[in-house]
């Protein structure tokens, strides 16, 4: 492969998979303050964007917290670079576990 082809794929991997992966696992590590920013939207309806401020800013506070975290970006990393050798290994790509409640 040419190296302008793997710095490319890197770009890919860096700035789009492994982010993906840090939203989807923040997302449930912040389940409590999505599942209360929704319940809030839907009780509300229009009037969300004054009602739910609360909400909203715990929520994105917390994912925010995941995003800026060198060491939760490092465990993403490390996850998908998992999922990538398993992939190359078998070619079946495989559906992250989602985290569990208890975790």
């Amino acid at each position: 492969l040419s190296t302008e082809f793997r710095q490319q794929h890197l770009h890919v991997e860096k700035d789009v998979l492994i982010p993906q992966i840090m939203r989807e696992r923040a997302k449930e590590l912040c389940s409590d303050k999505v599942q209360a920013f929704t319940k809030c939207c839907q009780e509300t309806g229009l009037l969300m964007v004054v009602k739910c401020q609360q909400e909203n800013t715990a929520l994105k506070d917390c994912l925010v917290g995941y995003y800026s975290d060198p060491l939760f970006y490092e465990e993403c990393k490390a996850e998908y670079l998992k999922q990538r050798e398993e992939y190359r290994a078998t070619g079946i790509k495989k559906k992250r576990q989602k985290l569990t409640s208890n975790a």
